[in-house]
């Protein structure tokens, strides 16, 4: 096997241990053509015979660790939004899934890829945040751990107790939710649905009773968050009017594992239903609990059109 097919073979697992790491999908591009350069610059120190996966990991973490650095990005406090969050396909997800040819290779859990838990892994320092992953969502040894990170044991041992403990206390996350499905459950997309055909209809009433009372709003990287019913509401009532911005279609789709829906708008007097926006849902307790919100410069990530033909319209 060349170094080419061995990387390619590695690509999407890799780009994925880089978003947890930033949280960013587009700097997740950066860090695994950084990871290539480094690997394939440095590709005659690689022995034959000895793990080339836990040898690429090594690079994609310190090439994760170095962008943290560069960005000066500082650990959001328990007040604040991570700026920078940014979806991930599910259907790309998918391509990490284990294969007769990559036995090594792991399911990707939605309670290590979704949202809240990507919000709450960056209160983390980047040392800390890479020991979690590389011991808690890949299954590697203490000394495996110590030795990609250059660290001693009993150091990769307390930065892993010191982040655990501070994901305990994290806010917004449910450590009581059964998060530990592969995809979203049926309940939940028939949620997505319901809702979807409220919004459609512009029924303010039927879509606020598919909500928890303390929903929750972000909109990454807007520095903006609506918490509770009371201030949702006027999101709501301004999307649907009157006088109201238009005619909505919104096609489900799914992201991080957990649904999602893509709005696309038509304005008053407009011809198309062009892209708008991209929700991400955490449902809880038969409702929705949380919107994330993000641009419709997203959509081609999801395979999704600028414009709605008539034959995708319902």
């Amino acid at each position: 096997m060349d170094f080419r097919e061995l990387f390619e073979q590695h690509r999407r697992e890799l780009h994925v241990h880089c978003y947890r790491m930033l949280a960013s999908f587009t700097d997740a591009d950066d860090a695994v053509q950084e990871t290539f350069l480094r690997a394939w610059r440095h590709r005659d120190d690689f022995e034959p015979g000895t793990n080339a996966r836990a040898w690429l990991y090594r690079i994609a973490t310190n090439a994760c660790l170095d962008a943290i650095r560069r960005g000066n990005r500082r650990p959001p406090s328990a007040s604040t939004e991570v700026s920078w969050l940014e979806p991930y396909p599910d259907h790309l997800l998918d391509q990490v899934a284990p294969a007769d040819e990559r036995p090594d290779a792991v399911v990707v859990a939605r309670e290590t890829i979704e949202l809240a838990y990507l919000t709450a892994i960056q209160l983390l320092p980047a040392r800390q945040r890479a020991v979690l992953l590389m011991r808690d969502v890949l299954d590697w040894s203490a000394a495996e751990t110590a030795e990609l990170l250059e660290l001693s044991v009993p150091a990769a041992n307390s930065a892993l107790q010191r982040a655990r403990a501070t994901l305990r206390s994290a806010p917004h996350r449910d450590p009581a939710g059964d998060q530990a499905r592969a995809e979203p459950t049926g309940d939940e997309l028939e949620l997505l649905q319901r809702l979807i055909d409220a919004h459609e209809r512009a029924d303010v009433d039927a879509a606020v009773a598919l909500l928890r009372e303390d929903v929750r709003v972000t909109m990454p990287p807007l520095p903006l968050q609506y918490t509770g019913l009371a201030e949702f509401l006027p999101l709501l009532h301004r999307a649907s009017g009157p006088p109201s911005m238009g005619q909505w279609r919104l096609v489900p789709t799914r992201a991080n594992r957990m649904p999602a829906a893509a709005s696309y708008l038509r304005e008053p007097g407009g011809t198309e239903f062009r892209a708008f926006k991209l929700d991400v849902v955490r449902c809880a307790g038969g409702r929705v609990a949380e919107f994330t919100t993000f641009d419709a410069k997203l959509f081609p990530l999801f395979g999704l059109p600028g414009v709605l033909r008539e034959s995708e319209l319902r």
